[in-house]
């Protein structure tokens, strides 16, 4: 036989219980004397034993009024818990958030973020995950991704929202030994005659294109050596001579011998880093999150890299 056992009951069983008097009870409960006694009826029928002895003088709980205290107690200590889950989950606070980041994002702004929104929610499990631009913004529109941050310009799909969040200059990577590793001033048509190493264009167009265009204005177009998916292996490639490349400031946050860093005229445009999410599937956690990237970066939080410019020459 199935047996439902209804809290309101639970709670007044407690009740009676604690003060082993109806009246009592009762006043405890805003309850009126034949309405709480009505509830522990209805709660002994549903049972079918007697859970209390009642006569003049005292009310006593009997062997099965006592078994069932402790466990009433923690049936409804869990339906708080319970209702306080699921609010917490409509408030964001409490669930799972899949994060996807580029390289750049992974050394300058990820850390900062994940330390600060792990102290606010501890609720919330963060997956971390180390995506590039051009694989970030199907995976938004399907939903393995709720919050992405990606290199801009991108032509972004229906639904997907960036917003930039970090700007830093470009910077000339060149081998340490190359012509341009000293403190001879330079401009960009200096570099005509070099051999390029460009992030290819298939996982970051606009990225790609944004530095095409800086040389293109510079009156020549590049000579490509090499293409690469990865920040960190074009900085690699310089080291090993294989060419010179243009890359964010920070890349120097990952120092890598060999290589020496030429700051860029001041009138080229920047390198964009943007938080992007789908606001048809952004979850509550997500929202929290976003929220949190848009205060950190209004704050000047994510600035860091600009230390790291080294000056014009």
């Amino acid at each position: 036989m199935e047996i439902s056992l209804d809290l309101r009951q639970l709670r007044c069983f407690l009740a009676v219980a604690e003060h082993l008097h109806f009246g009592h009870a009762a006043r405890a409960m805003h309850l009126s004397q034949p309405a709480l006694s009505q509830q522990i009826r209805a709660l002994e029928q549903e049972i079918g034993v007697p859970l209390f002895l009642r006569d003049r003088r005292k009310t006593s709980l009997t062997p099965a009024g006592l078994a069932l205290v402790e466990d009433a107690q923690a049936i409804l200590s869990r339906s708080k818990q319970a209702v306080r889950h699921a609010q917490r989950a409509a408030l964001g606070e409490v669930g799972t958030l899949q994060l996807g980041f580029i390289s750049t994002a992974a050394a300058l702004l990820v850390p900062p973020l994940v330390i600060e929104f792990k102290r606010r929610y501890p609720g919330v499990s963060l997956e971390l995950r180390n995506v590039l631009t051009g694989d970030q913004l199907p995976m938004l529109s399907e939903g393995s991704l709720d919050v992405g941050f990606l290199r801009v310009p991108v032509a972004s799909p229906t639904g997907i929202v960036t917003t930039v969040i970090h700007r830093e200059p470009f910077v000339l990577l060149v081998p340490v030994r190359h012509r341009l590793a000293g403190r001879k001033p330079f401009t960009l048509a200096d570099l005509r005659d070099e051999e390029f190493i460009l992030y290819t264009r298939k996982l970051a167009a606009g990225y790609h294109d944004r530095i095409l265009a800086m040389l293109n204005s510079a009156g020549f177009t590049p000579k490509v050596a090499q293409l690469t998916s990865e920040m960190y292996t074009m900085v690699c490639l310089v080291a090993a001579g294989q060419g010179i490349a243009i890359a964010p400031a920070s890349i120097q946050l990952h120092h890598t011998a060999g290589v020496f860093a030429r700051a860029l005229p001041a009138d080229l445009p920047q390198s964009e880093i943007a938080v992007a999410v789908n606001e048809e599937m952004l979850s509550p956690a997500g929202d929290l999150f976003l929220k949190l990237v848009l205060k950190m970066s209004a704050g000047g939080e994510f600035e860091r890299s600009n230390l790291l410019v080294p000056r014009a020459q």
